[in-house]
């Protein structure tokens, strides 16, 4: 049964489950861009994405917090300087999984996980999105057929 159970316990106590998720979001911090499962990728976006939500806002209480997770002074400094002015206007999601396949010797799913902000490859081609609400467009039926009428009543007068 899966009682209570609100992530993946990835098979190993959770001593050893929270220095490897350490281990791995510091790497993550340092290089941007690491290689792992596809099972491991999913763990370590729950883990992180709340830590680089914690660095938007610089406070001694919040660098606590995070050095407590992640246990890497270093990576928590560059996390604080460097990542946090870059995802400052973003209001989640700071990490992409793609799925890169399977692993030939166990056949396991494999993922790339990379900071969104530091991918100029996908970043490059769009251009900045304005941000607009949807709306629907307000046009009777009166109004859609005297447009859709009036070019063609022109071309027959012009014959």
């Amino acid at each position: 049964m899966r009682h209570g159970k609100k992530f993946n316990h990835l098979g190993r106590k959770s001593a050893h489950r929270k220095s490897m998720l350490a281990n791995m979001g510091s790497s993550l911090i340092k290089h941007k861009r690491i290689n792992t499962t596809l099972a491991k990728a999913k763990a370590l976006r729950v883990f992180l994405e709340p830590l680089i939500t914690k660095s938007k806002n610089d406070t001694m209480h919040n660098r606590r917090v995070v050095f407590s997770k992640l246990r890497d002074k270093d990576a928590v400094t560059e996390l604080f300087r460097e990542i946090s002015t870059k995802v400052a206007d973003r209001p989640g999601g700071y990490l992409r999984i793609i799925k890169l396949g399977n692993r030939l010797g166990d056949n396991a799913e494999m993922a790339m996980v990379e900071f969104v902000d530091y991918n100029t490859t996908y970043n490059a081609d769009k251009p900045a999105k304005k941000k607009t609400r949807r709306r629907r467009k307000k046009a009777t039926g009166t109004e859609a057929a005297a447009e859709t009428n009036a070019p063609a009543n022109e071309e027959k007068s012009e014959d």
